[in-house]
């Protein structure tokens, strides 16, 4: 534990965590998506695997229970629709859903990142842009199966999709393809946050060596 506190809560780290968190509020709270037609481009998820990257597991996990804090309070303060249904009769499952599902994604994608980075940066990259949006769905998914009856109210108002099996309106009607809309975008940006990686790591990583050679032996 006093490792962890020595090599993470160094005064770079809590500044760069700081603006990744101010990022993480301001775009979930104030206008972290934009529709386009039927799209929605969802940009929330991006400092959360940002902060994954260039600063571990820890600080995702921390950026990605942020996010959920603020879903949270949407749903509770301002519930319409979806949200409204699942939070007037599964408040607990809510809960657990907006606050458990980007945290994990989050830790996870740091998680990945550090591990593969061992053998090529670029490659541990977009696994882990990938990692977070695919966990972040996959969790919601299942947190909606634990409350089969709420969905199934929900789904009894919309006509089109009455009888349609339970997973496979989640899928359709929920998740919709803003999913794969919203794991494109992580991919995209992925090569700019490598960049941002390595002048981070280049300039300041604890690891760098003083010749000024690659600390994480790329071209593996």
């Amino acid at each position: 534990m006093e490792k962890v506190k020595r090599t993470f809560f160094t005064a770079r780290n809590i500044a760069a965590l700081g603006i990744l968190l101010a990022l993480v509020i301001v775009l979930q709270a104030f206008g972290g998506s934009f529709s386009i037609g039927l799209v929605t481009l969802n940009f929330s998820l991006i400092p959360i695997v940002l902060g994954a990257l260039v600063l571990g597991p820890l600080a995702g996990a921390i950026l990605g229970f942020a996010n959920g804090v603020v879903v949270l309070v949407q749903v509770i303060t301002a519930p319409a629709g979806f949200y409204y249904i699942i939070w007037t009769y599964s408040p607990l499952v809510t809960t657990l859903i907006c606050l458990v599902k980007t945290t994990v994604a989050g830790f996870a994608g740091g998680l990945l990142f550090r591990l593969i980075s061992r053998k090529n940066t670029y490659v541990a990259t977009f696994v882990a842009s990938a990692a977070v949006p695919v966990i972040n769905t996959t969790l919601f998914v299942l947190g909606c199966l634990c409350m089969p009856d709420t969905i199934a109210m929900f789904q009894s108002g919309m006509q089109d999709y009455n009888g349609m099996n339970i997973f496979v309106f989640i899928c359709v009607a929920l998740v919709t393809f803003n999913f794969f809309i919203e794991l494109a975008i992580n991919l995209l940006v992925s090569p700019a946050l490598y960049s941002v990686f390595r002048v981070v790591d280049r300039r300041y990583g604890p690891h760098k060596r003083k010749d000024g050679g690659d600390p994480q032996g790329e071209g593996k």
